[in-house]
């Protein structure tokens, strides 16, 4: 991290104004991951920690097959700093090799399966990994299976898809989609290619290496951060396990070996890896996994598992509010809505709480952070458009966006900086982006926000996101808001566009609800009272959808690049 810099201490207004039941101050425990795993384990056995398509496993069950693989990566030769990469979409596979990694010391190396050959040459070379895990797919196979035929990847582990299903569900994959099989003998990579069921034919018997959780790192995060440029977050043992306890403290009303989790967003996102997998298990909770986000499938699995867990990004909540099988008993299970990833419009956030009968609360945090930083409270004071409170053990310091050693005051807008155990200490192979990355103590996250009397943070923009009218900062969050309001629009996102006169201007893009109308002069009208002249779009274009990431969040980069190519 970069050298401490003189700085007021801490002003903490959110310590008086804690949820009831929670404890700013509360010691909180670093512990290996793998030892959060195994604790797991033993208290909760008998329970059942996966329902992957209908197939389930109770916690012994993942223990098992995480020790005899744990025990099989050490016979090929993965040790202490090895770095694996997983290359899976939301599966069993998933949660066993990444705790049986963790058990060895191994550093596990997320992709997003959807990246093409060239990302995921790029991640490997940059992170210098040595083996990849994925499923005998093709979709997800031959772009691996080219790499490691290539030299780029060492070795590559594949994992059987059809025995994860349930046996009905393995029969029907097997009759009617065998085309998406991938061919192991296709790419000719004899002893390159290693299969899971070899690994785990023994007796689960390993050496348990020494980690320490403070230094030790567990996982590389990829993030494009502020620049845009990939770079992946170092995360350690601590900074992960001790995220899981924090959610916990705030989450005083979760009943351990009870709770039902909806994993929908993918683990290979940060969000879903911690709020999902990794607290979901440390409370002994059952997940019910699926492989990706389909609003349909999602709201049979909402009616068929009765989940209690939501977690989300607000387009999620907006699919399931537009499709026409959510009734108020679709949901009526659900106890906890958990919105993360994106802003959650207000009016979104309004009206699943009415839809569904639970509070759908906000939280904000990056990759570089474990990722939680704020949550909003559960009980007690709630303020809309809000990123929530600083939780347990955490600092959140607002500072000038021309000094960043300027501390600023409540109220103030300045860049939103965090420090606490879940931060990460660096970049990999980045000294420059990390030492830039920090003020002291505090990571820069690159957002604008402030603090107000009672501890809530609220976000103003990405400082990226600005837009630099006739030398008036206009923020794109700002904007969407006001639009948000008009009961026609499902979606909106802004971007700053060329502008003669003004240098640049913002222009919303929107997305309707079904079945509902609304011109470019009647959304102008709606905002007139809400924004300044210079804040009003100087365009409103009607899309059918809008791009999104991988997770479901709005994405402006596809917009951006339109429009800088039309210029």
């Amino acid at each position: 991290m970069a050298e401490n810099v003189k700085s007021a201490e801490p002003l903490r207004p959110w310590v008086d104004h804690y949820p009831p039941g929670v404890s700013y101050s509360a010691a909180l425990k670093a512990k290996p991951l793998g030892m959060l795993f195994d604790e797991a384990v033993a208290q909760f056995a008998h329970k059942r920690c996966l329902d992957f398509m209908g197939r389930k496993y109770t916690y012994r069950d993942i223990g098992d097959m995480t020790a005899h693989l744990a025990a099989g990566l050490q016979d090929v030769g993965i040790k202490k700093g090895s770095r694996i990469g997983l290359f899976l979409p939301n599966c069993p596979y998933y949660t066993v090799f990444y705790f049986a990694l963790a058990k060895l010391g191994a550093v596990i190396v997320n992709f997003n399966p959807l990246y093409t050959k060239e990302e995921i040459a790029h991640q490997a070379e940059d992170a210098g990994i040595e083996m990849m895990v994925t499923l005998d797919l093709k979709r997800l196979y031959d772009k691996i299976a080219e790499l490691t035929a290539e030299d780029v990847i060492g070795k590559l582990i594949v994992c059987p898809f059809v025995p994860a299903l349930p046996p009905i569900k393995g029969v029907l994959f097997r009759l009617f989609k065998g085309a998406e099989r991938a061919d192991l003998g296709l790419h000719g990579l004899g002893e390159k290619l290693i299969a899971y069921n070899d690994l785990i034919a023994n007796g689960g018997a390993y050496d348990v290496p020494e980690i320490d959780p403070a230094k030790d790192i567990a996982l590389f995060q990829y993030t494009g951060g502020t620049t845009g440029t990939p770079k992946a977050a170092m995360l350690t043992h601590a900074n992960l396990s001790i995220n899981c306890e924090q959610i916990s403290r705030w989450f005083t009303g979760v009943k351990l070996g009870e709770e039902r989790v909806l994993a929908v967003l993918p683990f290979f996102h940060v969000f879903a890896m911690s709020c999902i997998q990794n607290f979901g298990l440390s409370i002994g909770a059952e997940l019910i996994l699926m492989p990706r986000f389909d609003v349909d499938e999602t709201v049979k699995a909402l009616k068929r598992t009765r989940p209690t867990f939501l977690p989300g990004v607000p387009t999620l909540y907006t699919a399931l509010l537009d499709h026409e099988g959510v009734t108020k008993d679709t949901l009526s299970s659900v106890q906890y809505g958990i919105s993360g990833g994106a802003a959650l419009p207000l009016e979104v956030r309004e009206a699943f709480e009415k839809r569904s009968g639970c509070g759908l609360v906000e939280g904000y945090g990056l990759s570089e952070t474990s990722p939680v930083a704020t949550i909003n409270p559960l009980e007690g004071i709630r303020k809309a458009n809000s990123i929530g409170q600083p939780i347990p053990g955490t600092d959140i310091s607002i500072r000038s966006l021309d000094n960043p050693e300027e501390v600023l005051g409540i109220g103030e807008d300045g860049e939103i900086c965090i420090a606490g155990p879940q931060v990460m200490p660096g970049y990999w192979n980045k000294p420059e982006e990390t030492k830039d990355a920090f003020v002291g103590d505090y990571f820069r996250t690159g957002d604008v926000g402030h603090v107000d009397e009672q501890g809530f943070v609220f976000i103003v923009d990405r400082i990226k996101d600005m837009i630099n009218c006739s030398g008036f900062k206009v923020y794109p969050r700002r904007v969407e808001d006001a639009i948000y309001t008009h009961p026609a629009v499902a979606e909106v996102t802004v971007i700053g566009i060329e502008d003669k006169y003004r240098g640049e201007a913002p222009k919303a893009f929107v997305r309707l609800k079904e079945d509902m109308h609304a011109s470019e002069d009647d959304i102008q009208e709606a905002i007139k009272p809400k924004l300044s002249k210079i804040e009003r779009p100087s365009v409103i274009e009607f899309r059918d959808e809008l791009p999104k990431t991988m997770i479901g969040k709005l994405s402006k980069k596809e917009l951006r690049e339109e429009a800088e190519n039309s210029e």
